[in-house]
């Protein structure tokens, strides 16, 4: 049986592993995570997900605590349509972020920036285009835009110097999305170099209904690879979604894919931003713990372990120090949820909240526990202490188990 090394893509000019680490925020798909993936040849991933308060955590800038107190007048008002980001400040923390990420790259392989459309942050075009266009401006390899459709996110960049230098993909679940992406932004002239094709077996936010089990990666990936070969386009195929072994990406990669993406097995690596006692809830996870649910206030069903600490925990919106999700008038699905059971309840000390959750807020306490379906697998792919606790492994290993595994088999660490 073939090994994932016995594959390459080809972006440009470049040769890499056919592996890329997804992009997981807050801060979880780590500089150190990608910058390992990036140093074995295969492609590794930051999120911009909140970052300025990723770089308040990496560089110990103020910009969470400056912004709260300039907008700490506003905490107890239900309209956020005041609390706006400072475009000049959201370009420096993204600068230093990415800036500090590539000047640490080693390797022959690439990084890349996971930059979600439904971070909406009370300017949503605004906020979009200084998030790209200061991500390429402080080196980026390449921009994964995620987390929506992305209609008009080239156009927000084709008069950047390094648009046609810069490698950009786009993540979608269907057919019918990439036919979109590609008619909307015809007219820049400008093909994405990759298509993650994102199946209803992923972690976080889902590009499905509640329907999601109705649908198959390896269907998908065939209809979208058939299209494209008889529309004559070449553009590399990256299936991700459920992705457990090498065996699996071998799969995908024997039918046409370009790379796969990856992301649930790396959550439990040393270099993964999640903290050690969170990495051993996914370690214990049973295939019962994992649910699908419609908390996240951004419209999208989202995937999680039920035991998240974000289910229904009617905290204040954090919209002054955070405010990620307001739309362009300075609403939130979560802020609404919250109110509403406020008046309900006029003398709880402290409400639930089971419909919606704050999600700036859990995300950047690691909180909303987020997984891929396979989650519940992650105790077979490494050791148990004497503890009780599970081991946690390092990305080379998991990465090199990928690339050179076999017959479905997953190796153990020593």
């Amino acid at each position: 049986m073939k090994r994932v090394d016995d594959f390459r893509l080809r972006l440009g000019s470049k040769e890499l592993v056919p592996i890329m680490v997804g992009g997981m925020g807050v801060d979880i798909s780590t500089a150190e995570l990608s910058l390992e993936a990036a140093r074995l040849g295969g492609i590794g991933h930051i999120s911009d997900a909140m970052v300025p308060t990723v770089s308040d955590r990496r560089f110990n800038t103020k910009y969470v605590k400056n912004k709260l107190q300039q907008y700490k007048f506003n905490v107890a008002n239900p309209d956020k349509s005041v609390v706006q980001f400072d475009l000049g400040l959201l370009a420096e923390a993204t600068a230093l972020h990415v800036g500090k990420t590539m000047e640490a790259k080693r390797g022959d392989g690439l990084v890349f920036i996971n930059c979600m459309e439904k971070l909406t942050m009370n300017g949503p075009k605004e906020t979009l285009r200084v998030r790209l266009q200061a991500a390429m401006d402080a080196g980026i390899d390449g921009i994964t835009l995620a987390a929506g459709l992305h209609l008009g996110s080239f156009a927000l960049i084709q008069d950047h110097p390094r648009f046609n230098d810069v490698k950009l993909g786009i993540i979608v679940s269907s057919l019918r999305a990439l036919q979109l992406f590609l008619k909307k932004n015809g007219r820049t002239g400008r093909l994405p170099d990759y298509v993650v094709v994102e199946g209803p077996l992923a972690g976080g936010h889902l590009g499905f209904g509640m329907d999601w089990a109705k649908y198959d990666l390896a269907t998908i990936v065939a209809e979208i690879r058939d299209w494209l070969h008889a529309e004559q386009l070449d553009i590399p195929l990256i299936p991700a979604g459920g992705i457990f072994t090498g065996s699996d990406a071998v799969r995908f990669l024997e039918m046409g894919a370009g790379a796969v993406q990856v992301a649930t097995r790396f959550t439990v690596t040393q270099e993964c931003g999640l903290p050690e006692d969170v990495q051993q809830e996914y370690f214990k996870a049973g295939e019962d713990d994992i649910e699908v649910n419609q908390i996240s206030p951004t419209g999208y069903p989202m995937r999680m372990l039920k035991n998240s600490p974000a289910i229904g925990d009617g905290i204040r919106p954090n919209c002054e120090a955070y405010g990620y999700l307001l739309d362009a008038s300075g609403n939130c699905q979560y802020i609404d949820a919250y109110n509403r059971e406020v008046a309900a309840h006029p003398e709880a000390r402290k409400v639930k909240v089971w419909d919606k959750t704050c999600l700036c807020t859990h995300m950047r306490n690691f909180e909303c526990w987020t997984c891929g379906q396979y989650t519940y697998r992650l105790k077979d792919t490494t050791r148990r202490n004497e503890d009780g606790t599970y081991r946690v492994l390092s990305a080379e290993h998991v990465f090199h188990d990928y690339q050179f595994s076999t017959d479905d088999r997953i190796a153990l660490p020593d």
